[in-house]
């Protein structure tokens, strides 16, 4: 495997989310249904459930279409 591919691909993906960020919130993103949330006095827990499986269904596409 050819790391230094890999650590530049990676990189260049979290600068593109960084800056896409505010358009992501936007869209709804970590506060779907299904997100799990809770608190409890001064305890808050927060699973994105369903934001994490809607990201790694678009992340396998993505992967799927480039390897084609």
């Amino acid at each position: 495997m050819n790391f230094p591919r890999l650590f530049i691909g990676l990189g260049i993906f979290f600068l593109a989310v960084g800056l896409l960020w505010p358009w992501l919130l936007k869209l709804g993103l970590g506060r779907l249904p299904g997100d799990i949330f809770i608190e409890r006095g001064n305890v808050r827990f927060y699973f994105p459930l369903t934001t994490a499986i809607i990201v790694s269904l678009l992340l396998s596409l993505l992967f799927w279409l480039l390897r084609k």
